[in-house]
C-alpha cells in the first residue's frame, strides 16, 4: 500500500502562484510514478501532470503546460507542483495519484491510478 499526502492548496488571485505537495509513504513508493489530477465541481477528475520518482520523466496536460511544473524529491518521497499564472478555471480539488509502475509515458486516465490523496483545494480568484 502507498499513502498520499498533500498539502499547500489555498486562495490565490489570478495570475498569483501555487506549490502543492504530496508526500508519498509504504513499502515500494520508490518503484511508482506519481502525478496530479483535478477535479472542479460538476466535472468529471482530469489528469494534470505525472512524474517518475526513478527516471524524473515528466508528462503534462496542454491545459497546464508552460504554466505549471512537477518535480520530485527522492530523498523525501515527495511530489510538488508548481502552479504558476493561474487561472480561475484552474480553480478544483487537486488530488495526489500514484500508479504501481515506475512510468507511464501518456496521460493517466482515472481508472490508471492505484492509489489517491484526499485532495486539496485550489481557488483561484478573478
Amino acid at each position: 500500500q502507498v499513502q498520499l499526502v498533500e498539502s499547500g492548496g489555498g486562495l490565490v488571485q489570478t495570475g498569483g502562484s501555487l506549490r502543492l505537495s504530496c508526500a508519498a509513504s509504504g513499502r515500494t513508493v520508490s518503484r511508482n510514478a506519481m502525478g496530479w489530477f483535478r477535479q472542479a465541481p460538476g466535472t468529471e477528475r482530469e489528469f494534470v501532470a505525472s512524474i517518475s520518482l526513478i527516471y524524473g520523466s515528466t508528462y503534462y496536460a496542454d491545459s497546464v503546460k508552460g504554466r505549471f511544473t512537477i518535480s520530485r524529491d527522492i530523498a523525501k518521497n515527495t511530489v510538488y507542483l508548481q502552479m504558476n499564472s493561474l487561472k480561475p478555471e484552474d480553480t478544483a480539488n487537486y488530488y495526489c495519484a500514484a500508479v504501481k509502475a515506475p512510468w507511464r509515458a501518456s496521460g493517466w486516465s482515472f481508472y490508471d491510478v492505484d492509489f489517491w490523496g484526499q485532495g486539496t483545494l485550489v481557488t483561484v480568484s478573478s
